[in-house]
């Protein structure tokens, strides 16, 4: 006879510990000749990611490129990029060059040639945030990659540009030696893709106010033979309400992009005039071919030797397929996975992405397209415990205001060796996704399976504003931040609560970035939640647009909230700052110290006026964290306060993660 328990209290063998050691994914694969690269996430190494290969024989399976402290990863727009590219070489073996986290520099590394330190490529700046790169693309004796450079102290202080680099270290101690490709037209810029000539460049390139969601520009070029900077620029697609997440040139010449303009992100062609677009290559399907372009350097397609193209795709990058772009036939990889993410490598019949499933976390899997076998290839998934105490999602859509539908994933609580009293109900934590123009996957998420194994029911809520629906749903909270993400986050708690599956007395929020937005603002606004966690958040717009966060996102409430000198008395009304006198509910705030884009003032300043007013809570900031936390033990000391949180706000008796104490 299984035990009975109240929900909330059982037991788990899912510690904070085995979740943390469990966070992040592969990202950026590439093959370097017949070897595939990658980076992947240490959090037991300080949260540095590694850079990775795998030899063709497979021996050793996995193989670390650079040891600690090297950190493989780019700060450009604060989400970064893809940090490294690579060629095979006839002899010396193969040359690589990556960014380094701590200086952001570019160093140029042979792994093959004993004795060779990574050498440095590019020169440091002491001024604002120095100079930064990502995407990077090797040509000849150069490389050509994007360049952020401040130009004074204030986050905003920044251009952007293409520049080709020396492969010599020449421009190691000289910035002059740095040539600029483009010409600065626009404030945000994609690495250049080279067309199979070698004779043209296009890249992707977006200004203030809009995001790259919401409208960019493809750009084509020549590339002169004197190795200077690139002649003829013009725009060949995109606009101001059209979203280009990518470009490839196929192999024909001709050039690939994916583009929101009939409402989805599907693929087009650019013939070889330069004028003339193809109709979508893969029509009436009403499904994403792309995705938002929050890091520079993802790539959701890539053209195969053979004239067909690997795209990944579905609502949320659900598929890995192959389309033949002249029939529009299109099939899809059989196996478990329900999330494919944007990063692609081909080499000859073989496709390689990053995929994980709601039993599985994410792997690197290649397809073969001679045979339509897919395979786990490298970083397999490996159950740290009896798979039995993994939830159990279901995919639902609620009904909220307006009757518009809301999609969200619900993880209800799931035990082997535990149940609950019959006349009971379990209590729910609805997460809040970050973005907020971003999305929930169906995956495996051991943070969800903390809570679910311990009888805490989880639902995931793709709000209005979410991608993978097409720029009609994405659109939702466009003037409407604060409105829409909050209203559907509580239709769907409600919602659960009235259907019987969630106890209406416990239902908690909890979110990061813009989640925290949504999170701290529902506490203000409804009277939903009897407690929430509040992690790295946005909390006072006003301020937020007016200097304190970064560039990337520095117009970004213009058109999530609109324009500031239109409607500045809605930023206010839409703070949580401005409405702390109403929270009643306890909450748990978790912040980064080092956070340039959700900055601890924010956090500061909320609390400030929360001081004094008798709500319990508790705010817990941690040195050396930025935008999302990377480090191990962060992420258990976060975690295991959360479900202290949720245990004194439920009335569950919990003694196996230390108790948080709540001020007032």
């Amino acid at each position: 006879m299984v035990p009975i328990g109240p929900y909330g209290s059982w037991p788990s063998p899912i510690d904070a510990s085995l979740a943390a050691s469990h966070d992040g994914a592969p990202e950026f694969v590439g093959m370097v000749g017949d070897e595939l690269w990658w980076t992947a996430p240490r959090p037991d190494e300080g949260g540095r990611r590694a850079l990775l290969r795998l030899r063709p024989d497979g021996t050793p399976a996995e193989e670390s490129v650079l040891p600690a402290p090297w950190n493989v990863r780019s700060r450009v727009v604060e989400y970064g990029g893809r940090p490294w590219a690579g060629r095979a070489r006839e002899s010396g073996g193969p040359l690589v060059v990556f960014v380094n986290f701590a200086d952001q520099r570019l160093y140029a590394y042979e792994p093959d040639v004993p004795g060779a330190p990574p050498r440095p490529l590019t020169p440091l700046s002491a001024v604002g945030g120095g100079l930064r790169w990502v995407d990077p693309v090797l040509r000849d004796g150069s490389v050509w990659c994007v360049l952020e450079e401040f130009t004074g102290d204030a986050p905003t202080d920044v251009r952007r540009v293409i520049a080709a680099v020396p492969l010599d270290g020449s421009a190691a101690d000289d910035r002059g030696a740095v040539v600029e490709l483009t010409d600065g037209r626009h404030r945000f810029v994609t690495g250049p893709r080279l067309s199979p000539d070698g004779r043209q460049a296009a890249w992707i390139g977006w200004n203030h106010p809009r995001m790259p969601w919401d409208g960019t520009e493809v750009l084509v070029a020549e590339i002169p033979g004197d190795g200077g900077p690139f002649t003829g620029a013009r725009v060949v697609a995109g606009g101001d309400e059209e979203s280009v997440c990518q470009v490839e040139w196929d192999r024909d010449g001709t050039l690939l992009f994916a583009s929101d303009r009939a409402g989805w992100w599907e693929l087009y062609r650019l013939r070889r005039d330069g004028r003339r677009i193809s109709g979508a290559l893969c029509l009436g399907r009403e499904e994403e071919f792309g995705g938002p372009l929050w890091q520079i350097g993802l790539n959701w397609f890539l053209p195969l030797d053979s004239g067909l193209i690997a795209v990944v795709h579905g609502t949320g990058a659900t598929a890995l397929g192959i389309l033949d772009p002249e029939t529009g036939e299109l099939v899809d990889a059989a196996g478990p996975w329900t999330k494919w993410s944007p990063t692609l490598a081909v080499h000859g019949d073989r496709v390689v992405s990053v995929a994980a499933s709601p039993r599985s976390g994410y792997e690197i899997v290649e397809l073969s397209t001679a045979t339509g076998r897919a395979r786990v290839l490298a970083a397999p998934h490996d159950d740290p415990v009896d798979p039995a105490y993994y939830p159990e999602p279901q995919i639902r859509t609620f009904t909220g205001p307006d009757g518009r539908d809301i999609n969200a994933h619900i993880y209800p609580p799931h035990h082997p060796e535990r149940s609950a009293p019959a006349d009971e109900l379990p209590p729910y934590v609805i997460w809040a996704h970050g973005g907020p123009t971003g999305h929930a996957p169906l995956v495996l998420d051991l943070e969800i399976a903390y809570f679910t194994s311990r009888g805490i029911g989880v639902a995931e809520v793709n709000y209005g504003g979410s991608t993978g629906y097409g720029r009609e749903y994405r659109n939702r909270l466009r003037g409407r931040w604060g409105v829409v993400d909050v209203e559907d986050c509580a239709a769907v708690a409600l919602a659960l609560a009235d259907e019987g599956t969630a106890d209406r007395r416990r239902l908690a929020l909890r979110g990061g970035s813009a989640g925290g937005f949504t999170t701290a603002a529902s506490l203000a606004d409804t009277d939903v939640y009897a407690c929430g966690t509040v992690k790295y958040p946005v909390l006072d717009l006003l301020s937020w647009a007016t200097g304190e966060t970064h560039d990337l996102e520095s117009h970004y409430l213009e058109s999530l909230i609109g324009p500031l000198a239109d409607c500045a008395e809605v930023y206010a009304t839409r703070s949580p700052v401005e409405h702390a006198d109403r929270v009643t509910a306890p909450f748990l705030l978790l912040q980064g110290l080092d956070d340039p884009i959700c900055p601890p003032a924010q956090a500061e300043r909320f609390l400030a006026r929360m001081a004094g007013r008798g709500v319990p809570h508790a705010y817990i900031a941690f040195e050396g964290e930025g935008h999302g936390f990377r480090r191990a033990d962060t992420m258990v000391r976060a975690l295991e306060a959360e479900l202290s949180l949720y245990a004194q706000a439920f009335g569950i008796d919990r003694t196996d993660v230390p108790r948080l104490e709540l001020g007032k």
